[in-house]
């Protein structure tokens, strides 16, 4: 195994889903290595800002896929929401909401 090889085994990625009509984020996709390139790369290529965080990714793979994380990470999610949205803003993707 070469050292990219040994890289790719190491990165880890969650992709997180949120709507109104759930009460939390919930997990959509996880994976280590390989699927973790694919996880970005298709953020990635679909403009899904990726926002990293080494400590709150380990314990979102904690989190099984289609579940809504825990109350004990509702604030550290609430932080990439929240980067998410001024990330959206200065793109103007989306619309403002709200005011």
């Amino acid at each position: 195994m070469n050292k990219e090889d040994v890289n790719k085994q190491k990165k880890q990625a969650v992709a997180l889903q949120y709507n109104e009509e759930n009460v939390a984020p919930r997990v959509i996709a996880k994976g280590k290595g390989y699927v973790a390139e694919n996880i970005l790369n298709a953020a990635k290529k679909n403009s899904v800002p990726i926002y990293q965080n080494k400590t709150l990714t380990s314990m979102l793979m904690a989190v099984d896929i289609d579940r809504e994380i825990p109350p004990e990470l509702y604030t550290a999610v609430a932080e990439i929401l929240a980067y998410v949205y001024r990330m959206d803003q200065k793109t103007k993707k989306f619309p403002r909401i709200g005011l």
